[in-house]
């Protein structure tokens, strides 16, 4: 597939990030794209950014979907259908994905199966729904997100990501038992495993609020109680010293605006690796050098990959 002019791609996630940047790229490309998110009001200015620089033909329609839930994601794609008049698609972007659920051990249940679902049960059902409009298509690719947390199950020395981490390898290991699957029973829909490093993104804000937690400005006492210790669980004992809950959150805004500021890699720089990488055939698609560094770390020495003397660095050369 080497131009997505006059194609139609479904992207997940698109309210903001990779998502959204994904669903400006194609639309300037020329491809039509059907794009969903939690967040209504997040994917309805995804769709108008989109629309602004589209190419003449392309069509950009936004729909509000929880993909955890099989039967928002069935209706999702009547919709596509419906609304951009087809019987196929010929791209679809299982992109939508938060963060929770840190440690199995301590986090709360809720929150651990919260973000499961989201990252794996999200992918399955929109690949149950989405397949057979694939394979309708004469020429397709299926391009799920995985992570480095899918090869490297947790996000630094002291802090685990269990729940992220869990989902990612399956993310991973659906995809590629599908290369084989697809090759044997529907030879013209290809798969492809994204696996980015540090992008910029809204993830903890928009995990925040799936997770049903008010905005870090706005939060209760409970709230900021529960985050408190749920950061000093996972070894971040500064958070026990904050004195106020106001100054917490704060913090917690930080936390976020620094994650997406910081990153080395640009949400719309990630979108552009993975379409190059698409339109080239890769069915393996790193993104970031800290993604590519931490992989030949892990591959050259899977034994020591957890050990506390020899961690990866990410930040590091191979």
């Amino acid at each position: 597939m080497d131009t997505f002019a006059e194609k139609l791609a479904v992207v997940t996630g698109g309210g903001s990030g990779m998502g959204r940047e994904l669903v400006i790229q194609l639309a300037a490309g020329g491809c039509s794209v059907a794009t969903c998110d939690l967040n209504a009001d997040g994917v309805a200015e995804t769709v108008e950014l989109a629309q602004a620089g589209m190419l003449d033909g392309a069509r950009v329609t936004g729909h509000r979907c929880d993909v955890s839930d099989e039967a928002q994601v069935l209706r999702f794609r009547d919709e596509v259908l419906e609304q951009h008049g087809c019987n196929h698609v010929d791209l679809v972007f299982n992109n939508a994905g938060i963060g929770g659920g840190e440690s199995f051990v301590s986090s709360p249940r809720e929150v651990w199966e919260r973000t499961f679902a989201v990252d794996w049960w999200g992918v399955y059902y929109c690949t149950r729904a989405f397949l057979p409009l694939l394979i309708a298509s004469s020429e397709a690719v299926l391009v799920n997100t995985s992570s480095v947390a899918g090869f490297w199950a947790m996000l630094a020395p002291g802090v685990p990501n269990t729940a992220y981490s869990t989902a990612k390898f399956a993310v991973k290991g659906f995809s590629e038992a599908l290369i084989e699957d697809l090759r044997i029973n529907a030879p013209h829909v290809r798969v492809a495993v994204v696996m980015p490093g540090h992008v910029g993104t809204n993830i903890i804000a928009n995990s925040s609020r799936v997770h049903g937690l008010s905005e870090p400005g706005q939060m209760t006492d409970s709230e900021l109680a529960a985050i408190r210790a749920e950061l000093v669980r996972n070894g971040m004992q500064a958070a026990a010293d904050v004195p106020d809950d106001q100054l917490l959150g704060q913090v917690i805004q930080k936390m976020s605006d620094g994650f997406r500021d910081s990153a080395p890699v640009s949400a719309g720089a990630a979108a552009t690796v993975i379409l190059d990488a698409i339109r080239a055939g890769q069915w393996r698609i790193l993104v970031g050098e800290d993604a590519q560094s931490l992989d030949a770390r892990v591959r050259a020495s899977p034994e020591t990959a957890y050990d506390r003397a020899s961690t990866p660095d990410p930040a590091d050369p191979p």
